[in-house]
């Protein structure tokens, strides 16, 4: 006979395991881990984790994850450059933040357009980013979307949209800093050399 959690510990790990990343195992692990270091791990967790459920909403403007209505960024009027990043989703627009290369606004869309999936505009918010482009006087559009099919579908999607609107860009795609052509896929180079600069 096999002893099992108590129902408080296995209710945990349950919750634990569908997190992205996490399966039955690690959750496992991750869940006595806590529990052995309870003063140093598991309490602050906790109240972490109670702070930012009572806390953390969508901001109204972009999409990124605030404590009010409007997130920093949105807030900051220095951020108000006339150019709006378009985003999949808050991990990439805190990846772009991580790089310090970008000063204006973003969008996060929640998304991509997927036809499977049953993914239309409306859901991404695509109307709100529209009316934005008119609101704050938006002179340029980003897209910081994935190279995968939905992705590049939803930017040209948003690129018909906002045709003769404003000016639309997308960020390179090709060659990473530091990288070396042996690692790189076929798609990566294919696309490095397509979208190759004059020294």
């Amino acid at each position: 006979m096999s002893a099992k959690p108590p129902a408080s510990i296995d209710a945990l790990i349950e919750l634990l395991a569908k997190l992205p990343g996490l399966g039955p195992r690690s959750a496992r692990r991750a869940v006595l881990h806590l529990v052995a270091r309870r003063s140093q791990l598991l309490h602050p967790l906790a109240e972490a984790m109670t702070e930012v459920a009572a806390t953390a909403r969508e901001c109204l403007n972009c999409g990124n994850i605030a404590t009010g209505d409007l997130c920093p960024i949105c807030l900051d009027d220095r951020r108000a450059t006339g150019q709006i990043c378009v985003v999949e989703d808050v991990a990439d627009l805190w990846a772009m933040e991580r790089g310090g290369a970008f000063g204006g606004r973003y969008h996060v869309l929640g998304g991509t357009l997927s036809a499977l999936d049953a993914v239309g505009p409306e859901d991404l918010g695509l109307p709100r980013l529209a009316d934005r482009i008119e609101t704050e006087q938006v002179t340029e559009v980003i897209l910081a979307l994935g190279a995968t099919v939905d992705g590049q579908t939803t930017a040209h999607y948003i690129s018909d949209m906002l045709d003769g609107r404003t000016r639309v860009t997308s960020l390179a795609k090709g060659v990473p800093v530091g990288g070396e052509l042996d690692y790189l896929d076929d798609g990566t180079i294919a696309a490095a050399l397509a979208a190759r600069t004059r020294l």
